[in-house]
């Protein structure tokens, strides 16, 4: 029984996406608390083992997001100390959060995706006018961090320089212009797709995180076949991956097409984060979510 083990959040951590991790955590802990679980909030430093031993954890529940959290390191040292965490294991989460790795295997899927070119530091680097617009973004970093749209050719140095900031590989994928999708998974089960409309220029960290910069529309307004596709993809997306538990895959839909973007392993629990609002929108509470996902571990 779940309620007879200590919980651990992990929350915090060590990515540049700490602060929003932070928030997930501490939303996630105050479920728990109400459900009444034995519950302790984690903060990940490079001494997390020492943490979950003195703290007695049977059960991890992590709310990390970002490298060293989302990426299969820290999954591999709970199954090291043989504890049982929720969300993907070792491999879905690696492949998640590497946008070059998963490309080829949710392809292989028959999914649909942007093309793209992955660049190397040290590959010489060029873009046609022809070409514009684009987006670039690192390999492995998640929440839109370190990601531009470039309209001009001479924007397009710095946004890689600024790519680059956040690892050895960058993406540089053609800018599509659409409807933004997302599709959430919980309990392995398409539970339903919501639109963002951001006011910013692309969904960025602004966009994700900061109330009111953007409009969620729940269920999103497509033909209820194109809906339904998207929902199948976005099962797709997390059955190709591995994924286990829950997940999000973001979508962009023009003219009838839906191109997948990306598969978030570890999606957000903070306030403004989209799967549960998703879960909310199909009567499913914060709360019960949480727990749904805490019992299928």
């Amino acid at each position: 029984m779940m309620r007879d083990k200590r919980i651990g959040v992990l929350m915090g951590g060590l990515s540049s996406e700490r602060a929003v991790s932070l928030k997930s955590g501490a939303a996630v802990t105050a479920a728990l608390n109400r459900l009444g679980y034995d519950t302790v909030a984690i903060d990940v430093d490079h001494e997390v083992a020492t943490a979950l031993r003195a703290q007695k954890v049977e059960v991890a529940f992590n709310a990390l997001h970002g490298r060293f959290g989302e990426d299969g390191t820290i999954q591999g040292l709970l199954e090291i100390m043989h504890i049982p965490y929720t969300g993907s294991g070792v491999l879905a989460s690696a492949l998640g959060m590497n946008k070059a790795a998963s490309r080829h295997v949710l392809m292989a899927a028959g999914l649909v995706m942007p093309s793209c070119r992955v660049i190397c530091l040290d590959d010489e680097i060029s873009i046609s006018p022809r070409d514009l617009p684009v987006v670039v973004k690192p390999v492995a970093e998640g929440s839109s961090v370190g990601v531009s749209l470039v309209f001009k050719e001479d924007d397009f140095p710095k946004a890689v320089a600024e790519a680059f900031q956040f690892g050895q590989q960058i993406l540089v994928e053609p800018y599509i212009r659409g409807m933004e999708v997302a599709v959430g998974v919980l309990n392995d089960r398409a539970i339903g797709a919501i639109e963002i409309r951001p006011k910013e220029p692309f969904y960025n960290y602004t966009a994700k995180y900061v109330p009111g910069m953007s409009e969620h529309v729940f269920p999103a307004p497509l033909p209820p076949s194109v809906y339904e596709n998207l929902l199948n993809d976005g099962l797709s997306a997390h059955r190709a991956l591995g994924c286990k538990g829950y997940s999000r895959s973001d979508f962009i839909v023009r003219e009838g097409t839906h191109y997948l973007l990306e598969v978030n392993t570890l999606p957000g629990m903070t306030e403004t984060s989209l799967l549960p609002e998703i879960a909310r929108g199909v009567g499913i509470e914060f709360d019960e979510m949480v727990e749904r996902i805490l019992i299928s571990v």
